[in-house]
């Protein structure tokens, strides 16, 4: 379930780059969230769950939703329109790093020495890529924008952590998307009108299909069901390799070429979230954890 979480989310950059080329970004994100949402409605019907949420919990759902979901797609479709594909996918994945700096400062988390290994890691990594762009004058505003993207999915991971639902991870899922949908289609009909879409190349057919079905509604049944039978930290393992197979994706359907600043980026961020996702030799078993609850 990982590698095809994997491989979804990282092929999902590409996708996202190919289907921008006829589709403008709020329509393409509110057509995607939405579908994608409604997908996942259909899912947790057929499975006989729950989509009613307590009336209490609806506030921190907006708000995680409008973080986790809404903005980090709005904001990622237009860094991809102003900024590599492959460099917006490296950056984006520093959320574990600022996840655990706020879960630090707001929920008092603990920083060991493996975190602090990983935050000197994602550093290293982020000087790595931003060093040479801001010596060089190629720091774009779609580079802060995936950055931007990053700490708002972090945010949006605490408020969650902070006010957790009680209701199945696949309902707080769907609702999430159907919120970020709606936003979207706000965004779009402020700023581009009603949707026009015309005859689309068959490259984009692919890549629009391969976004809605793969990469948000498939991706996100299998992130929320793992997530509901694991630890959060141990399932966030998964996303590691986000990054490099968005890489490598931009590489094999972009024609992009990383600078040598950009592998040594990814490399030191991916080590920097496995330093702070992976469990130490020294924690108890995973079913002495459980059998707790």
């Amino acid at each position: 379930m990982f590698r095809c979480s994997d491989c979804s989310g990282g092929f999902n950059w590409p996708a996202v780059r190919i289907a921008l080329g006829e589709i403008a970004p709020w329509t393409l994100r509110s057509g995607g969230m939405t579908f994608a949402g409604l997908a996942l409605v259909a899912i947790a019907v057929l499975r006989g769950q729950s989509l009613r949420v307590p009336r209490a919990c609806w506030l921190r759902l907006v708000v995680a939703g409008f973080l986790s979901i809404a903005a980090f797609n709005v904001l990622l479709a237009f860094a991809q329109l102003m900024a590599p594909t492959s460099r917006a996918a490296i950056l984006t994945f520093t959320m574990p790093l600022w996840s655990t700096l706020m879960a630090w400062l707001w929920l008092a988390e603990r920083l060991d020495r493996r975190r602090f290994l990983g935050l000197g890691l994602g550093a290293a990594g982020l000087a790595a890529l931003g060093l040479p762009l801001w010596r060089d004058g190629g720091l774009t505003p779609g580079l802060m924008l995936a950055l931007i993207a990053s700490l708002s999915w972090a945010l949006g991971t605490i408020v969650s952590k902070r006010w957790p639902i009680p209701v199945p991870a696949i309902t707080v899922a769907a609702w999430q998307l159907l919120i970020g949908g709606l936003v979207a289609g706000i965004g779009m009909l402020v700023f581009e009108g009603l949707p026009r879409i015309g005859p689309l190349q068959p490259r984009t057919i692919a890549a629009l299909t391969f976004h809605v079905l793969g990469a948000q509604a498939l991706a996100y049944f299998i992130w929320f069901t793992v997530i509901a039978r694991l630890p959060a930290g141990l399932a966030s393992i998964g996303t590691l390799m986000v990054p490099a197979v968005g890489t490598f994706g931009s590489v094999m359907l972009l024609g992009e070429r990383p600078l040598p600043g950009d592998w040594l980026g990814l490399v030191l961020i991916v080590a920097a979230s496995g330093a702070i996702l992976l469990p130490s030799g020294r924690a108890e078993p995973l079913v002495a954890r459980q059998s707790r609850h």
